[in-house]
């Protein structure tokens, strides 16, 4: 049984005529009658009762028809569903962000975002750099706001926004009132950093490398403006991207002091290469790239 087969049946009940319903449709009568003729052999019932000057619905033809009709709204309610999926007017967006950088960069993304595109539902995911990078390879998410280094090949990468990096200090600190500082300086300092499977421990660990020396970890905390609380406590010393500097969440913040070489860390949009992205997705990461331009 085809959907035109359904379709055709519906437009003679209506007509209560072959003649009226065939041109109605465009077809020729006689094309009529064979499809609806071979659509009731298949059924095993007859759908009409074929009068001289009319048709009238068999029993099981006033069966069929009400349940016809509701397949071909709902096939007509799925083809409108699908056209707005291929539009973009409708549909869902898995995006996923780092924590305090979403908490940054999102609410100058949205409002555009949900403007162009309001019957668009967007999910967040806020995981570690590492989590999102599993995630995006396996399909969870459509795209993601990603720290660098980024080591799976299967996915395409964007820069996005490049930002300096700062070492945080309590206000106290003999560093404190300098402009900027060598990192072999503090080699002996208590140091405060992110948990394993963080991208920005990585750099914080690869920054103290290239100055020479291990760096002495006394906390380590899952949260980055937690690490920036305990530093303002006088717990140790920790590092932190510009962002966290214009809006680092404690109630007394650090002291941040230029790096004398001005490393700086890389974030990216990040989708598999093997999938291309739909329209919502597309423009998002337009959005996401001409906000990263003005950090």
């Amino acid at each position: 049984m085809e959907l035109r087969q359904i379709r055709y049946v519906l437009a003679v009940a209506e007509e209560r005529s072959f003649s009226r319903a065939a041109n109605r449709l465009h077809l020729a009568q006689p094309s009529l009658s064979q499809q609806i003729a071979k659509l009731e052999k298949i059924l095993g019932v007859s759908l009409f009762h074929r009068l001289p000057q009319h048709v009238e619905l068999t029993d099981a033809g006033q069966r069929f028809i009400q349940v016809a009709q509701t397949l071909v709204d709902m096939s007509e309610g799925l083809e409108r569903e699908m056209r707005a999926y291929a539009i973009g007017e409708s549909g869902k967006l898995l995006v996923g962000s780092l924590p305090i950088t979403g908490a940054y960069v999102l609410p100058r993304v949205l409002p555009t975002f949900t403007q162009q595109f309001p019957g668009v539902e967007l999910q967040l995911m806020e995981e570690t750099s590492s989590h999102l990078e599993q995630l995006l390879v396996r399909g969870k998410i459509d795209v993601s706001l990603l720290t660098m280094p980024i080591s799976d090949p299967s996915l395409e990468i964007i820069p996005a926004i490049n930002e300096e990096i700062f070492l945080a200090v309590p206000a106290n600190h003999p560093l404190a009132k300098r402009k900027e500082v060598d990192l072999a300086e503090v080699a002996d300092q208590p140091f405060i950093l992110l948990k394993e499977g963080q991208g920005f421990r990585t750099i914080s660990l690869r920054l103290c490398e290239q100055a020479g020396f291990r760096p002495r970890i006394v906390f380590e905390s899952s949260n980055i403006q937690t690490a920036q609380s305990l530093v303002a406590a006088g717990m140790g010393l920790s590092f932190a991207p510009k962002m966290i500097t214009l809006a680092p969440g404690t109630i007394e913040p650090p002291t941040y002091v230029r790096i004398k070489t001005k490393p700086s860390r890389t974030l990216v949009v990040a989708y598999r290469k093997d999938k291309p992205l739909s329209r919502p997705a597309e423009a998002f990461v337009q959005c996401l790239l001409e906000q990263g331009g003005k950090i």
